[in-house]
């Protein structure tokens, strides 16, 4: 096994078809458990085992190697860019909805990360690899606003230093269905990837996931929906959306974390607004290579102003 790779074993809980028992046990998915057998990866009982249709017993001893990602080297694509900032160090972007941050497995162009290679051409911090180049964090497709990226591996490091130790000055907004009483507050509550769906993040028992903390306060209540600002002292994936949905106000046109309310949904469909109504609207650090304070606000995109607009009358 090389060193970047990770070997994962245990034993069976349920018989049958390997390729299936496996995908249950291991949490991969059934198609990458069969990738990896044909690739000689896969051992039952210490024997490496080449028919994903093999016949299984409960209770059987697996071991699965699973190689290090490799991903290609992005390539420089030519996109539009709105850009907020930029020295010879860093670069703050105001990304629209709809724009990935960086490839990965079904967006492997098209993302943040080409236009931001073809921008610089090329500077960009190499500390994230070659999939991520320069990205110090990042925000969901989906969710519009502000993002720093490194152009030098002094500025990532600096930066990365400041998201740490939670000393970035963050702010979101978004809509949210009802009304949150009490009208501001604080959510508190450990962020881990959801145990029945691999694609969901979740909040479990302390311990388990990453400590998270959001800070909202309502904005401007309407019928049915209510503007907050969320200030976060963490950053963890999809943190807004989950802190939200779990006190039952969960974010308007969101997906995967909550149902819009009945009566706003035909507005939403209205408007073509299909996505979740969040916008990273402000960004503060200390530039890690003049020290100086820096401070960023974006105003809200087009969609939500108008929804906002919409929701007035």
């Amino acid at each position: 096994m090389g060193a970047d790779e990770n070997i994962l074993h245990g034993t069976l809980a349920e018989g049958g078809r390997l390729d299936k028992a496996l995908a249950e046990a291991s949490g991969l998915t059934r198609e990458r458990i069969k990738a990896l057998i044909g690739e000689g990866r896969v051992r039952l009982a210490g024997r490496t085992v080449s028919q994903p249709s093999f016949k299984a017993a409960a209770g059987t001893g697996w071991s699965v190697e699973v190689p290090a990602a490799a991903p290609a080297e992005a390539l420089a694509q030519d996109i539009p860019l709105s850009v907020v900032y930029e020295d010879a160090h860093l670069i703050v972007i105001d990304k629209p909805a709809g724009l990935v941050v960086h490839p990965a497995a079904g967006n492997l162009d098209g993302t943040l990360v080409n236009a931001l290679l073809h921008h610089c051409a090329g500077q960009l911090s190499g500390i994230g690899g070659v999939a991520r180049p320069g990205i110090v964090h990042r925000i969901d497709k989906d969710t519009s606003g502000l993002l720093v990226v490194a152009k030098t591996d002094k500025a990532h490091e600096g930066l990365a230093v400041q998201f740490a130790d939670h000393s970035i000055v963050r702010a979101y907004l978004a809509l949210v269905g009802g009304r949150p009483l009490p009208t501001a507050g604080t959510v508190t509550g450990a962020i881990a990837r959801s145990s029945a769906n691999r694609k969901k993040m979740a909040l479990v028992e302390d311990g388990r996931g990453k400590h998270a903390v959001t800070h909202f306060r309502t904005l401007e209540p309407f019928s049915g929906a209510t503007l907050i600002e969320c200030r976060l002292e963490t950053g963890r994936t999809h943190q807004v959306r989950v802190h939200m949905a779990s006190i039952g106000h969960a974010l308007l046109g969101d997906p995967v974390y909550g149902r819009t309310p009945s009566t706003l949904r035909a507005l939403l469909s209205r408007l073509g607004f299909s996505r979740q109504a969040l916008h990273a609207a402000e960004l503060g650090f200390i530039h890690p290579v003049t020290g100086e304070t820096v401070h960023f606000i974006s105003s809200l995109p087009d969609d939500m102003r108008s929804l906002i607009g919409e929701l007035r009358h």
